[in-house]
């Protein structure tokens, strides 16, 4: 039998650049019983996988914290709550329990349990300002000591040498302590090891001064990383800001404000006018307008009333509202979409695969290079010798793989958060490429072309005014929750109308419904049922056969024993299905209709956007198409919101799920539209595009840098100083350039 494992989760503070997340993975799965290790450095977090039965948090801090990192267990996890399990373990056993602690994820062979909830209070709070930061005082130490070096130099010349060593080692003996713990962990050749190299190198030489500038100036490349770092991470945490911390309960006619964290689901909330949301939630009784800006990035408030859904961090407008609460904090919206951000930013890109296997040789190549620079030119041509290991000094930091492995990351990372807060979801670098590489597009038409729900679209009169044909409709249809019972009365309710009452109200199977109004007899039902009653005449038949044409359903009225009129409804559009059709198809993506309904309604909701269909599918056939269109050659996104689209949405490359849909397709898909907008496809295509730019452009300037420095180190023209800076400053405008993502327009 296989044992079970556990997931723990951690907090890293200090964690700024795709090597530290290195040096930690390779620290982490050295040790007994781990079996997985997922790093995100923009979360600044940490999962590890590990046997059950070990506990392995005190020897991961210990590990971690030996690398000069601080680790903080999340609560809500195994690590998380390890601690309280422990305090409280005499009390299970006294009551004869034997339990494991709360949130602790046990995942036995082949099971599809989901991860504990992440919830807003693992953020953390706002990072500290820098000079605050561990890093940030060693850069004050060691700047303050370069400026008494300096002085003590101009007033004792002869000690100046002395002076710079022990200035350069307020900065250094931190650094050689990581590279030590790094190189007994796994990881040889760390930055922090070739800066010791070079800055000891340097001393030895008698450039004590240079020396001490570089450690200098590597301390504040670091801090500036930090800073970067943080900002980026600020991103996706400040979502956490948006839900309010309390919420007013109403328990037995009483309002009391409690924790918004502690609401359970089925609790009874009251929202006042200009309040943020406390919770996910069903209005139960009120109408206002919501601004859902905040998480859906919708920017025009939506007019909600009971029976609608809202969201926890949205803001009510004018209106009262009553919300019963379907989600705890730890899974309402805002906690998932974090949770799928940070889930996707630990899960790394191909390009950033391919990056991580090249500084892996690159790194050591790059020491060797540095050996060969230092001691060849001595010996085969009598070159001076501290000449040439001065140079090879300077080509160990210009070849620090800093800047090269951020490069991929910092974009990734940046463009999830950035889509994020537009209500573009994706599960991870992997599927982000994937999106800009789409060359096909199949669309389910029920929920996700269209709003899903059914509208009155014409009404024909036969001898009765329209109004009076929708009057009469709506009252025959009071009692019904059918779809085009609800799509009737909702129209009647946004005209205004005031209903009159219904006697002897009764369903016909298959066929209609009956009453009357004041003595006078109704039937409201299909176009054949009605003819049964009352025929229809040719023009009549023309009309609804016209109607059925543009793939609208027809109930015929009935009054009296005469054809009084028609209602014809559809489940219409979106409104913004052939601008974002069309945005597609002028980027070259081949755009296609995959339905379960008939062809007459589908070729209808099509033939405006000239898409190609294929009507009347079920789930195994959306499949199929899907892999024929994979064996044309085609990159296929699919794109649906139901659980009959979840066979194909996983068959093909990209399966992209609706927010309004099912969490069935929202589990099955890799990515999400939150506001369920056609037009998000397309944004999430050119997001794609322009993160791949963005990740070509940093490649492109942390080697260009790299090159120019090491031509101009080997010809003499540039020393120790610019080097540090063509590293820790390629590191920096690496990731000021990712930063850019994070505009609204996204544009880089």
């Amino acid at each position: 039998m296989t044992g079970s494992v556990r997931e723990s989760r951690y907090r890293v503070e200090g964690m700024d650049c795709a090597s530290c997340a290195a040096k930690i993975d390779t620290a982490v799965r050295r040790i007994a019983g781990v079996e997985d290790v997922r790093v995100s450095v923009t979360a600044g977090t940490m999962t590890v996988r590990h046997a059950d039965g070990h506990e392995i948090g005190p020897v991961v801090t210990r590990k971690i914290g030996g690398l000069g990192y601080r680790l903080s267990p999340l609560a809500g996890t195994a690590a998380g709550e390890a601690r309280g399990a422990r305090d409280h373990s005499c009390c299970d056993h006294a009551h004869g329990h034997d339990r494991s602690p709360s949130g602790d994820k046990r995942i036995h062979a082949h099971s599809g349990e989901a991860p504990p909830p992440v919830t807003g209070s693992d953020h953390g709070s706002a990072a500290a300002p820098w000079w605050r930061t561990v890093k940030g005082r060693l850069v004050i130490a060691c700047g303050l000591a370069l400026a008494v070096a300096y002085g003590a130099g101009q007033l004792l010349p002869a000690a100046e040498p002395w002076m710079f060593t022990l200035a350069m080692l307020v900065g250094l003996v931190p650094i050689a302590r990581r590279a030590l713990m790094a190189g007994l962990a796994g990881t040889p050749f760390s930055i922090e090891t070739l800066m010791t190299v070079a800055a000891i190198g340097a001393v030895f030489i008698g450039a004590t001064e240079e020396a001490a500038m570089v450690v200098f100036l590597f301390l504040i490349g670091e801090l500036l990383e930090g800073v970067a770092a943080n900002r980026a991470r600020a991103s996706i945490q400040s979502l956490t800001a948006l839900v309010p911390k309390s919420a007013l309960v109403e328990i037995d006619g009483r309002t009391s404000e409690v924790p918004a964290e502690s609401l359970s689901v089925g609790a009874m909330i009251l929202v006042r006018p200009g309040d943020r949301i406390a919770a996910d939630g069903v209005i139960i009784s009120g109408e206002s307008m919501v601004d859902e800006a905040p998480v859906t990035g919708e920017s025009t408030p939506v007019r909600k009333e009971a029976g609608d859904r809202v969201f926890a961090g949205t803001v009510n407008g004018d209106g009262a509202l009553r919300v019963r609460v379907i989600a705890a904090s730890a899974d309402n919206t805002i906690a998932r979409v974090i949770r799928l951000v940070e889930e996707a930013q630990e899960s790394k890109a191909p390009t950033e695969r391919f990056i991580d296997r090249f500084s892996r040789y690159y790194t050591p190549a790059i020491v060797i290079v540095a050996g060969l620079v230092a001691v060849m030119p001595p010996l085969l041509w009598d070159a001076a010798w501290g000449e040439w290991i001065y140079k090879g000094l300077a080509i160990l930091l210009i070849g620090c793989p800093c800047a090269l492995v951020i490069s991929t990351p910092a974009a990734i990372a940046a463009s999830l958060s950035a889509g994020a807060r537009r209500g573009l979801l994706m599960k991870g670098g992997a599927v982000l490429e994937g999106i800009g590489r789409i060359t096909a597009a199949a669309f389910d038409k029920t929920g996700t072309l269209t709003e899903g729900k059914p509208k009155i679209t014409d009404l024909v009169g036969f001898g009765l005014a329209e109004a009076e044909i929708l009057r009469h409709a709506a009252a025959l249809e009071q009692g019904s929750s059918h779809p085009l019972a609800l799509a009737i009365r909702t129209r009647a309710d946004a005209d205004g109308l005031v209903l009159p009452p219904v006697a002897s109200a009764k369903a016909i199977g298959g066929k209609g419904i009956e009453g009357s109004v004041d003595g006078v007899g109704l039937f409201l039902g299909s176009p054949q049922a009605a003819d049964q009653r009352a025929p229809l005449t040719t023009a009549q038949k023309e009309r609804i056969a016209a109607l059925h044409d543009q793939g609208k359903t027809v109930s015929v009225l009935v009054v009296d024993g005469r054809i009084a009129g028609a209602l014809a409804m559809r489940d219409e559009p979106r409104a913004d299905a052939a601008t974002g059709l069309k945005a597609l198809s002028d980027a070259g993506i081949r755009v296609v209709m995959l339905t379960g309904d008939n062809h007459r309604t589908a070729e209808a909701i099509a033939r405006p956007f000239g898409m190609e269909v294929h009507a009347g599918l079920l789930p195994e056939d959306k499949q199929r198409i899907i892999r024929r269109l994979k064996a044309e050659g085609l990159h296929v996104a699919k794109i649906g919101d139901g659980i009959n689209d979840a066979p194909a949405l996983a068959a093909a490359d990209v399966g992209i799920a609706m927010g309004g849909g099912t969490d069935v397709a929202l589990e099955t898909a890799d990515a999400a539209s939150l506001h369920a907008r056609v037009s998000d496809i397309a944004a999430m295509v050119r997001l794609s595009q322009t993160t791949m730019r963005n990740i070509y452009q940093n490649i492109g300037m942390a080697l260009g840098l790299k090159a120019v420095f090491l031509a101009t180190t080997i010809a003499g023209i540039t020393g120790l100083w610019p080097a540090i800076l063509a590293d820790t400053g390629a590191t920096v405008l690496v990731t000021m350039n990712a930063l850019r993502l994070l505009r609204p327009s996204g544009s880089a």
